[in-house]
This record gives C-alpha cells, sequence and structure tokens, in this order.
C-alpha cells in the first residue's frame, strides 16, 4: 500500500522508530498517543480531541473496510500524523475510498511498517511524548530538539478547533445549548434523534450569550489539550451552574469539574480506546465505554463539593463520572454515544434529559 519511501518517527527521549511514508505524506509533528480500538480510524482521524497529536493505532491492520465520509466526526481531519503496522485495503460496501487515498487527499502524514507493539509499550512505560515524522535521518538531534518543542498553538488547541459560528441542528422541542470545545458530530446526532433542537455555540461564548438562547439544556462537549488552560471556558460554566440542568462529556467533565472547584492532572499514556471498563457506582454495573483523554479530574479535590462519584475506570480506578447532589448536573469522562466503540452507555444521554424536563423553563 505505501511508497518505497523510508521515513523515521523521532521522539523527545531520543527513540526512533523505522517505517514507510505513504505516498504524499507530510514532516508532522505532535504528542505521541496510541488508542487500542480495533475500528472506527475513519473516527479517529476525524475527532477534533486528537488536535495537536499523533495517532499510534494498536490493531494490526487498519484500512480493511475503506473509509466511509458519512462516520466522520468532523468537517476535516484532526489527526497530526498517523501511525500503523500495515495499511492495506478495504472492502465494505459502504466505502467511499481507499484509507490511503483519504489520507493523501488532505496530505496527512502516515508511517506505516512500525513495530507497534514496541512503540505502545515504551509510551506506557515512559508515557505520551512529542515527536516528530520525517523522512529522514539527516540531523537526529535537531529532530529531538524539534520533539522536546512541541506546544500548543498561540490561541489553545480548543480555540483551533472549535467552530467560531453559531449552527442549529434539529427542530426538536427540547432546545439544548451545546458549547462547541470540539465537539464529535455524533454527539450532536445523538441529541437531534431524541428530539432535541442543538444549538452549537463557539467555545469562548459568554454565559450572557449562551442565556440568551433561553436554552433547556446545557452540554459541554468534549475536546483536545489540557482543560486548566480554558480559563474562558471555566468561567463561563461557573457563571452558569445552578442555572441551567448540564451534562459534561470528556472534556467538557473536566471543566465542569474545574468550574466546580476541582482539580485535574495529566495521565502518564491517557485512555484511548472503545474498550475501556467502567463501575456504575450506584448500581455495581460494569459498562465498556469510548474514551480519549489524557487528563482526569483529581478525585480527592472533590472533597467537599456537593457531588457524588458515578463511575469508576475498572483498570486504574480513576474518576470517570460525577453528579451533583442538589443542582442538575452531571457529567462523565467516557463518551455516551460511543462512534467509535459500544453504545451500553446511551442511556446517560436520556438520563440528561430527564434533568431537562425537570427544568422549570422547559415547557
Amino acid at each position: 500500500m505505501g511508497s518505497l519511501n523510508k521515513g523515521y518517527l523521532v521522539l523527545e527521549d531520543g527513540h526512533i522508530f523505522e517505517g514507510i511514508l505513504v505516498e504524499g505524506s507530510k514532516s508532522s509533528q505532535g504528542e505521541v498517543v496510541f488508542n487500542t480500538s480495533a475500528f472506527g480510524y475513519e473516527q479517529i482521524l476525524s475527532d477534533p480531541s486528537y488536535a495537536g497529536q499523533m495517532v499510534v493505532l494498536t490493531y494490526p491492520l487498519i484500512g480493511n473496510y475503506g473509509l466511509s465520509y458519512r462516520l466522520l466526526e468532523a468537517d476535516q481531519p484532526w489527526v497530526q500524523g498517523l501511525i500503523v503496522r500495515e495499511l492495506t485495503l478495504g472492502e465494505h460496501y459502504e466505502k467511499d475510498e481507499e484509507l490511503k487515498e483519504f489520507l493523501q487527499k488532505y496530505a496527512m502524514s502516515c508511517l506505516t511498517g512500525v513495530d507497534t507493539r514496541a512503540l505502545t509499550r515504551l509510551i506506557r512505560k515512559k508515557g505520551s511524548m512529542g515527536g516528530v515524522i520525517s523522512p529522514n535521518l539527516d540531523n537526529p538531534e535537531a529532530l529531538i530538539r524539534e520533539a522536546r518543542a512541541i506546544a500548543p498553538p498561540p490561541q489553545g488547541l480548543v480555540r483551533q478547533v472549535s467552530h467560531k459560528e453559531v449552527r442549529l441542528w434539529g427542530a426538536g422541542d427540547k432546545r439544548i445549548v451545546l458549547i462547541d470545545y470540539g465537539t464529535k458530530k455524533s454527539i450532536i446526532s445523538s441529541m437531534v434523534a431524541r428530539g432535541c433542537q442543538v444549538i452549537t455555540v463557539p467555545a469562548d461564548s459568554p454565559a450572557q450569550t449562551i442565556m440568551q438562547y433561553q436554552p433547556h439544556g446545557l452540554v459541554l462537549s468534549n475536546g483536545p489539550g489540557d482543560p486548566s488552560e480554558c480559563d474562558y471556558a471555566i468561567k463561563t460554566v461557573k457563571e452558569l451552574i445552578g442555572k441551567i440542568p448540564m451534562l459534561g462529556i470528556c472534556l467538557g467533565h473536566q471543566i465542569l469539574a474545574l468550574a466546580l472547584g476541582a482539580s485535574t492532572r495529566k495521565m502518564v499514556f491517557g485512555h484511548r480506546g472503545s474498550n475501556h471498563p467502567v463501575k456504575d457506582m450506584r448500581n455495581g454495573r460494569v459498562y465498556i465505554t469510548a474514551q480519549n483523554h489524557g487528563y482526569v479530574v483529581d478525585e480527592a479535590s472533590l472533597a467537599g463539593l456537593g457531588v457524588d462519584i458515578l463511575f469508576k475506570n475498572l483498570n486504574d480506578g480513576s474518576l470517570e463520572g460525577i453528579i451533583h447532589r442538589e443542582l442538575p448536573l452531571m457529567s462523565v469522562q467516557f463518551h455516551p454515544e460511543a462512534s467509535p466503540g459500544p453504545t451500553d452507555t446511551e442511556y446517560i444521554i436520556d438520563d440528561f434529559l430527564k434533568l431537562v424536563k425537570g427544568n422549570k423553563n422547559c415547557a
């Protein structure tokens, strides 16, 4: 599938992985992370939460069902680079084109033939780190310095991926404002399918602007990067707490927790995949979830904030969801709409809409 041009992934700690660059690939840089999903590469490539990152897919055969534009989560791919063991031809009745053609159309950097198992083990041991994909190793020390110097854009990753204009979706009787920190289309479609009119607003929209839409509920979307850097978003949510039912998803969960007074921290290598088990602390049930995050809410920092723990991760015990004891607020670290992944936790969206129905402003 790929050309015979050699390519190299150079990591900030000095490790170098050799592979083959797909024709049309350009040099790229970003935080190198891994995803354990066995499917769903269309959604992964187009999820704005991956802005600024290069993704290692641990499943060895990628591209085996082609690419369907229907499954894309945004209007463009956001992954900085793709690193795989083998890029293969696809066979599926919904295939619009080969994955390779899609990568070339957007001049995305893709390195194939990489020992992704060794690379993943290294990331698990040392943590996510900066990396550069380059067609040559003429100056490896310069590439290592470049990998170490990777930083978010001046405006921040969230402002980079958030739409700059207000958008309207659906025509239901429940009016939901969704703050777009880098939302996936599937979050919007899951709300529309449940009879909601969804108004998406830019990430830096002030509280006053949001309330002018007279929403029945507020959704804080997923998105990329460090939540503590989104001071504008934390300020807005803090002003809206208690005024309107809220559901936070992924980054939105972290921003809600920060607005309540909790703290967050960076994980060693994060959770990225469609096979993460979480336990519902209310009834002991275990669900398999889709996740994509490198930061987590510090559970100890929730003390005295009036919230209960909804979910915990069974792999590492980290916090996966909260619900307020008095106010109509809830949030989850995983993606209840899945895409890709199991749909076990879609009921969380229904639970949120019950809070919305209880809102005195909702007819």
